[in-house]
């Protein structure tokens, strides 16, 4: 079984500099009823269906297997909820690290979001000066959240630091 232990954390928007283009994603959930999430996703021109289960502390299992694009737009269009995540993300390697910025466009425009994949629960990360705020235990923050409640719908401050969860 594979899984994800991530940490999330929200950019400070007058810091950061992309280092590059990044790669553009669309991505939609298929819910079920027992907690876990079933997310289809388009990263540039691949096609992913990956399966999550409940989270517990900052760790879950995750199993992700590459489909077809032509699949993957279809899963999009008629089985998945409304809205989609529209973002693009940004990988930077620090260290031994690999963080994932995303930049959020369409109901969710304005979030910015780093993410960091650990190997423990304990691993000792040193956050690079655009970091500003931990959002781990913020379920706000996860996308299959996001598209319940996007960042645009009224119900966020101007700055999601200022909510409390």
């Amino acid at each position: 079984m594979s899984m994800e232990i991530e940490r999330k954390f929200l950019v400070n928007k007058e810091l950061w500099q992309p280092p590059d283009d990044g790669v553009v994603y669309q991505q939609g959930y298929i819910y079920t009823q027992n907690g876990s999430t079933v997310r289809v996703r388009i990263a540039g021109n691949l096609g992913f269906l990956t399966l999550k289960g409940k989270t517990k502390g900052m760790t879950r299992p995750e199993f992700e297997y590459p489909i077809p694009l032509v699949d993957a737009q279809e899963m999009l269009q008629i089985m998945c909820d409304r809205p989609l995540i529209q973002k693009k993300r940004y990988k930077i390697k620090i260290e031994e690290l690999i963080w994932e910025i995303d930049e959020f466009f369409g109901d969710n425009q304005g979030l910015l979001l780093a993410e960091v994949e650990l190997t423990s629960e304990n691993q000792t990360i040193s956050l690079p000066p655009w970091i500003d705020k931990e959002v781990t235990e913020d379920l706000r923050y996860y996308n299959s959240n996001l598209v319940k409640n996007p960042y645009s719908n009224g119900q966020w401050t101007t700055h999601p630091e200022q909510n409390n969860p």
